[in-house]
């Protein structure tokens, strides 16, 4: 009877185990909570440790892109400092700088419009930065983007310009 509870009990540990995260796993998960809470010490551990800066998680998103969408202008401005990359896109191909404008952290997205990417990178449906801030009226920054070289006349999949966005007009995907 021992020798059965006690294999038991070892089974049952061994499950447990296997329903916590890998170590990897565990990493990933308290860098991108740093970026995503502004916790610029836990990130510098990171940066210090030589952590990939350009970490994915399973929807793309990185630490960078985390950090500007949830407002963390200290960690933007520490990871592009450590060499993290803007231009790095999530799965549906948004990018940091289109995060920030959606969010409207203006402050940041001019931080991120400072970096080398390309002013009309595009994500999966062919919007690009410029389209972001025509659509939430960011006219500053859109204005900011065309002074930068972006194009206000590129359109997305469905003829939506960054242009025609500032003026209200927004064009739909027709469905059949």
């Amino acid at each position: 009877m021992n020798i059965f509870l006690s294999l038991v009990l070892l089974l049952v540990s061994s499950l447990s185990l296997a329903d916590e995260p890998d170590v990897p796993t565990q990493l990933q998960t308290y860098y991108f909570d740093a970026a995503r809470q502004g916790d610029v010490e836990m990130l510098n551990t990171f940066i210090a440790s030589h952590y990939p800066l350009d970490a994915q998680d399973d929807k793309g998103y990185t630490a960078l892109i985390l950090a500007a969408y949830n407002g963390q202008s200290k960690a933007v401005e520490q990871l592009l400092n450590a060499g993290a990359n803007a231009c790095v896109q999530d799965k549906r191909g948004n990018t940091a700088l289109m995060g920030a404008i959606f969010k409207g952290e203006l402050k940041i997205a001019r931080r991120l419009m400072a970096t080398e990417c390309n002013p009309d990178q595009r994500n999966g449906a062919g919007q690009t930065a410029a389209m972001y801030a025509g659509l939430f009226k960011r006219i500053e920054l859109l204005n900011d983007l065309a002074r930068k070289g972006a194009d206000l006349n590129a359109e997305d999949a469905v003829g939506n310009t960054a242009a025609r966005l500032a003026n209200g007009e927004i064009r739909m995907p027709v469905s059949h």
